[in-house]
Parts: C-alpha cells; sequence; structure tokens
C-alpha cells in the first residue's frame, strides 16, 4: 500500500485530504505543521509528500530543504499544495527540488493525477533499487543511536511533545517555590520558582524529562512566560500581604535568552504583575550563556538597566571561564549542589565552595548554597559566611499555599545547636562503708 504524508497546518484541509486518499486506498500519515512533518517523513520513510507552503514554524520550503539534505528522504517525491500562484514561488519550490506544484484550490482529479504521475515516475527510475534501499532503510534505523546525525525521533518522543503541547493548551503545569533562606538570620528572603508537569494520566512528569524537549522545540518560550507571569504575580501577592523582604528567582533556558522579545515580555509582566524589578532574580546556567555569550550579554545588560538582578546557576558545572564574572556583572552567584554535599567531610568539595565563595564575596556577589540537606553542611556554609541557603534542609519545592502558610508563621531555619561539653567522671569503686552510707541516704529519699 502506497504512503502518502500529507503536511497540512489547516486542520479541515487536512482531514478532507486524509479521507479522499483513504478512501483511495492510499495509507495516510499526516503532521500538522512543517516541523512534524520533517520528523514524520524521517521517521516514516514515506512514498510521496503533499505539502501546504504557508505554515507556522517551518514553512514548506524550510521543509523541503531539510528533506533534500538528507540521504533517506532525499529522493521522495514532494509536491507541493498552495494557494500561492506566482511565477516566483512556483519558481522557488522546483530549484529547491519539489516535483509538483499544485494551486488551491484543485480538483480531486487533479490531485489524484498529480500523485499517480509522480509514484510512476519514481517507480521507473528506482524500481531496480527499491529492495536494496528498503532493506538498507531498516539496517539504519536499527543502528541509530544518540550520537548519529539522522534526526529519526522515536514514537515516545513524539507522543511527549504531543502530550506537551496539549499540556500548554490546557494547563496542566504548576509552579512549586523553593524558599530560600538567609543563613545568618534564618529568615525566608526569597524563593526559586520550579515548574512542575502534572499530566491527568501519568503523574507528574519530571522536568529533566521534558525540559529539554521543550527547548529542543521552542515551547519554552511559552512555558518560561507563564511560568515568569506566574511566579511574579504570586511574589507581588506575598509582598503587598507584607512579607519583606522577599526576591522570586526564575531561570531562563538559553532559547529565551536569544529570544529577541525577552525584554518586553518581561517588562509586560513586570507592569501586569506590579511586581518592582528589584524583587524579580532571573538565573541561567553557564552552558545557557555560553551558547549564545554575545546576544545573551546584550540582553542581561538591558534587563539589570531595569533594576532586576542576575543570577548565575550552578556554578562552576558548566563551561565559562572566570571571565564571564566580569563580563555578565553577575549580583548572585549560586554554588551547584555537587559541590556543597557533604562539604565538612569531602576535602575537595570543601575547597572548592570555600573559594567560590570568596571569590563571590570578593566581586561584591550574593552567594546561594543550593542543595544544603545535612546541618553539618549547614554549620560548614555558616563558618565560611555564605549568604543564603536553599534545600531539603530546610523544605523541598512546595505549591504556593505551604509556602504561604511558611511565611505566616515565620518559619524560620534554625542553626545547628552546639553540642555542650560532655564531663567524664572516672569510675572508683566504692569502700563497704561509703556503700551502707549511701544505702542509708537512699532510703531517706536523698540520693
Amino acid at each position: 500500500m502506497l504512503k502518502i504524508l500529507v503536511i497540512e497546518d489547516d486542520e479541515l484541509i487536512r482531514e478532507t485530504l486524509l479521507q479522499l486518499l483513504e478512501s483511495h486506498s492510499y495509507r495516510v500519515i499526516v503532521a500538522e505543521n512543517g516541523r512534524f512533518g520533517v520528523q514524520m517523513a524521517l521517521a516514516e520513510i514515506p512514498d510521496l509528500i503533499l505539502c501546504d507552503v504557508q505554515m507556522p514554524e517551518l514553512d514548506g520550503y524550510d521543509v523541503l530543504r531539510t528533506l533534500r539534505q538528507n540521504s533517506l528522504a532525499a529522493t521522495i517525491p514532494f509536491i507541493f499544495l498552495t494557494a500561492q500562484s506566482a511565477k516566483t514561488d512556483f519558481r522557488r519550490g522546483m530549484e529547491l527540488g519539489a516535483d509538483d506544484y499544485l494551486t488551491k484550490p484543485f480538483t480531486k482529479a487533479e490531485l489524484l493525477g498529480a500523485i499517480d504521475s509522480r509514484v510512476s515516475k519514481r517507480q521507473t527510475i528506482t524500481q531496480p533499487l527499491t529492495v536494496a534501499l528498503h532493506q538498507a532503510e531498516a539496517r539504519l534505523k536499527d543502528l541509530v543511536n544518540e550520537s548519529t546525525k539522522v534526526p529519526v525521533l522515536c514514537p515516545e518522543k513524539l507522543a511527549l511533545e504531543a502530550l506537551l503541547r496539549r499540556a500548554l493548551a490546557q494547563g496542566e503545569f504548576q509552579v512549586y517555590y523553593q524558599p530560600q533562606v538567609n543563613i545568618a538570620t534564618g529568615q525566608v528572603i526569597g524563593a526559586e520558582a520550579l515548574v512542575r508537569w502534572q499530566n491527568p494520566d501519568r503523574g507528574i512528569i519530571s522536568p529533566v524529562e521534558f525540559i529539554p524537549l521543550a527547548e529542543e522545540t521552542g515551547l519554552i518560550i511559552q512555558i518560561g512566560e507563564w511560568v515568569l507571569l506566574s511566579a511574579c504575580a504570586q511574589a507581588a501577592s506575598w509582598l503587598a500581604a507584607g512579607f519583606s523582604p522577599f526576591t522570586i528567582s526564575v531561570n531562563l533556558s538559553a532559547r529565551q535568552l536569544s529570544d529577541p522579545e525577552l525584554k518586553a515580555r518581561i517588562v509586560q509582566i513586570l507592569e501586569t504583575t506590579g511586581l518592582e524589578p528589584a524583587n524579580l532574580e532571573l538565573e541561567m546556567t553557564e552552558s545557557a550563556l555560553v551558547e549564545n555569550a554575545t546576544v545573551a550579554g546584550a540582553t542581561l545588560n538591558e534587563l539589570k538597566a531595569l533594576g532586576i538582578r542576575i543570577a548565575i546557576d550552578d556554578f562552576g558545572t558548566g563551561y565559562a571561564t572566570l571571565g564571564y564574572l566580569k563580563q555578565f556583572a553577575f549580583d548572585t552567584l549560586k554554588i551547584d549542589r555537587i559541590f556543597v554535599r557533604n562539604a565538612n567531610e569531602d576535602a575537595q568539595n570543601a575547597a572548592i565552595t570555600t573559594a567560590v565563595i570568596l571569590l563571590g564575596h570578593s566581586l561584591k556577589m550574593t552567594v546561594i548554597a543550593e542543595g544544603v540537606e545535612t546541618e553539618a553542611e549547614l554549620a560548614f556554609l555558616k563558618q565560611h559566611n555564605c549568604d543564603i541557603m536553599q534545600g531539603y534542609l530546610f523544605s523541598r519545592p512546595q505549591p504556593a499555599p505551604i509556602i504561604e502558610s511558611m511565611l505566616v508563621a515565620g518559619q524560620r531555619l534554625l542553626a545547628p545547636p552546639l553540642a555542650a561539653p560532655v564531663r567524664v567522671v572516672p569510675f572508683v569503686p566504692l569502700s563497704e562503708p561509703e556503700k551502707s552510707k549511701n544505702l542509708s541516704m537512699s532510703g531517706l529519699g536523698i540520693v
């Protein structure tokens, strides 16, 4: 059965084509936009592709260009479906390697005729190689791994992306908050906002699983904007209730840093929520900065000019050099938990953590230790004058109502109690007269 891939963002047209082609015994697979279309083409290797031109994310020309550069998809017959009838549009498509061009509206006969023509031509040219080609494709699919440059996507990943898009539309995301505590005073002075995904069928889906996919697909722009809006609104509410000082920290991804609309989005969110810029801190990792240092530097300087605080997250685990600390003029430096863990016992972690605290202070930055889980780690950080901690020792990330109950109760971080010195009294055997004396005294109730 001939397999046809239909790439069309208009749902009505897509469904009409699906019904029409299936009624003529074609096996049909569909994609709702250009990027999905590329994924499906590389995963399914269809016998023919029908593709719209005007689509979001990747238009038809970009789809064709991408597929023609891939060895598995380079020879698949490709027919454009478009409302554009200008010769320049037609020429552009043919120069990229399109096999045919149908102008909307087209008739059923025109569509089926174009398909038959393209399929017949391909069979004539490639018939001797068909069996060998499919065998090679099967072997390639079996051998594909993460290091392979051919971007074949597994069905599980495609399914997760579909769930991710639905989650955005149906509001399945939640914002949790992990308190940040002043080590010297024990007071909660802020919180880091962390996104959580509550899927109705799968339950909680780990950020480790969906954030990289959101970054890859560009959905992180929408997710990040929603998290920022929610967190700023919540922080403004807590500040209005009298819980001050309070700074809300929100993570920015590499994709967000490259978004030319980032500053405008943030300004609009601050105006909408009424949160002062000084109460917002934006966090980014070293790797996000290195990915596009020039654009990131310009963006961060604009945000700092608004009065927003900037933090470098997971310091020491990325690819940045010390020069980045000077170049970007951060307000806050966050020590990654892998260095904080057992810093009171691990000599290497102790040396790194101490050095980072000294470095941050020498550059006039606030230093936050992440992942603090034990009183011994806290005592070490306090001894070396770390400013702020966050971690399970005080609180896991929690929904807003739980954090608010902490604020209302005035919950504080208690410093580890100093152990009282134990006085060791040597054992001295009693003589018989002394035993008799003690027995008589205990009988009188004197012990």
